[in-house]
């Protein structure tokens, strides 16, 4: 099995939410499932078919974030070294065409949250960033077309 890089805050908010499934929603399950039974016959019993589903679709999601925590490796951001952008670098873009700026973070496939700027190193904006340095120019093939950025500056940051 291949290790797959993760930041430590990333690493953490999967952790955060293992635990959460584990100590709260399973439980919550468990007594949803016993107070379905009570009710009798379990072949029309909706509230102990809609638990039992519910169940099943936390164990899955138990079983994925374990698979996650499992092979991945977690980097030290902080103490990264480079010239270059690599995994976990905090990156400053500067759109050409539009004249706006973005700064995103490059992360791993599992904590990639675009919403919160973090990018994964193997999309096409992060694989266009990897090994690039301030001052370089990059095109980013897009739904809506070809985008321009221009790299204005990175670091590495927690």
């Amino acid at each position: 099995m291949d290790e797959v890089p993760i930041t430590l805050a990333g690493k953490n908010k999967i952790e955060a939410e293992l635990n959460h499934l584990v100590k709260v929603e399973r439980e919550e399950i468990k007594v949803a499932i016993s107070e379905a039974r009570e009710l009798g016959d379990l072949k029309e019993n909706a509230e102990y078919h809609s638990a039992k589903e519910r169940q099943s679709i936390v164990e899955g999601r138990i079983s994925q974030l374990q698979g996650i925590i499992a092979r991945s490796r977690v980097i030290e951001v902080s103490k990264i070294k480079s010239s270059k952008i690599v995994f976990g670098a905090s990156v400053t873009l500067h759109d050409t065409e539009k004249g706006t700026r973005h700064i995103y973070k490059v992360v791993g496939d599992d904590e990639a949250e675009f919403k919160e700027n973090k990018i994964s190193y193997s999309s096409p904006l992060g694989r266009a960033l990897i090994g690039k340095e301030e001052g370089d120019t990059i095109i980013v093939k897009a739904p809506k077309g070809d985008v321009e950025y221009e790299i204005e500056s990175f670091e590495f940051i927690d």
